[in-house]
């Protein structure tokens, strides 16, 4: 079974898909996580965003994996543990325009698909339920207002000791939201049959029930 759970940053996907894999028994796969991986390498690689052509070359190189330990899903990088460095600040300020280029986005789906091979998995993304996963059985679009969105990141990164301000990850969010959208493959938009889930006023665990209530009906 695919549950595929759709949304701009911010909307508290990976929040909600980490709850619901772990009521639910899915295997939690993070695919934002597996392009963050590319950025990060980038980044070490000392590559900039005109250097397409080595950033294509550079995935072949690398060795993701996504794991669960002990109730925490761990991203590994060639057998590192980058959990944390992949939410840096720099990597966040690069990783949607490496996401953009079609040849990396055509190599990552189809890593992304082997990771699902054969498994009941809940996926977070922007194009799950449009491009990478198109036929899954439960679609879901997890929304929220700018500035809610916003105030979640900011808190999220004072928990994990990232530096910013909130000012600096509004228009960071602002400035994804415009290019998640207008991407030429897996752009940022509702599924078809998705259903839309706005988050704004909500609280996670009433999310959390809303969407295991979804999954449920499915089932």
């Amino acid at each position: 079974m695919i549950v595929a759970v759709d949304g701009p940053a911010g909307s508290g996907k990976g929040t909600i898909t980490k709850i619901i894999s772990q009521r639910m028994g899915l295997v939690n796969l993070d695919t934002g996580a597996t392009y963050r991986c590319v950025a990060l390498a980038s980044l070490r690689a000392g590559l900039t965003l005109n250097d397409e052509q080595k950033i294509i070359d550079l995935i072949d190189t690398l060795d993701i994996k996504i794991e669960h330990q002990d109730g925490e899903i761990k991203v590994f990088l060639n057998g590192e543990d980058v959990s944390k460095e992949i939410r840096s600040s720099e990597v966040t300020k690069i990783v949607s325009p490496i996401s953009s280029i079609i040849p990396v986005r055509l190599k990552m789906v189809e890593l992304q698909r082997k990771m699902a091979e054969g498994k009941d998995v809940i996926m977070e993304g922007r194009d799950i339920g449009t491009y990478v996963f198109p036929n899954a059985e439960v679609k879901i679009y997890l929304d929220a207002d700018v500035n809610e969105r916003a105030k979640r990141r900011y808190k999220e990164n004072q928990e994990k000791g990232i530096e910013c301000t909130y000012e600096d990850v509004l228009d960071n969010i602002k400035k994804r939201d415009e290019n998640d959208k207008n991407k030429e493959i897996g752009a940022l938009k509702v599924a078809e049959n998705a259903i839309i889930l706005d988050s704004t006023n909500l609280t996670i665990d009433e999310v959390a029930d809303e969407v295991e209530k979804i999954i449920k009906n499915a089932k």
